[in-house]
């Protein structure tokens, strides 16, 4: 056996490793500070799917007041669960919901890992309505 025949298959395996790794899954895991940077958002598995919830304000954490089940209107903000159900729609996409504590509704989203800094929110008012987005940066 020639050298070329023993480096081929072994030039293979290395190419196959390389890609695997490169291609290695991409999460939206992490603590992400919103656009305006009130607030920063850990996102975290939650069963099969990922949940983001506020672990830090840059104000005093205000209540919870908009909250259409008036027996949570007294709850913080802080430890709040603002993005659920978020699953995999597609390669670096998830689609799922997002509580909004400023005006008590909740959204249909998408979220998008942008780059390692950069995670992209888009969302719809319930119902059809007008849609936004804006980007949100890592913390850690």
């Amino acid at each position: 056996m020639t050298f070329s025949q023993l480096a081929r298959p072994l030039c293979l395996t290395g190419l196959l490793l390389a890609s695997t790794a490169a291609f290695a899954e991409i999460t939206p895991a992490g603590d992400w500070r919103v656009a305006d940077g009130t607030a920063t958002i850990r996102i975290h598995r939650c069963g099969a799917a990922w949940c983001g919830k506020v672990v830090q304000t840059i104000t005093p954490a205000g209540k919870d007041v908009h909250n259409p089940d008036p027996r949570r209107r007294n709850h913080t903000v802080l430890g709040l669960e603002v993005l659920y159900s978020l699953r995999a729609h597609g390669p670096n996409n998830w689609a799922g919901y997002s509580y909004n504590a400023q005006d008590g509704q909740t959204y249909t989203i998408s979220v998008s890992v942008q780059s390692a800094a950069a995670l992209r929110i888009q969302g719809c008012v319930p119902g059809g309505g007008a849609c936004g987005g804006e980007t949100w940066t890592r913390v850690r």
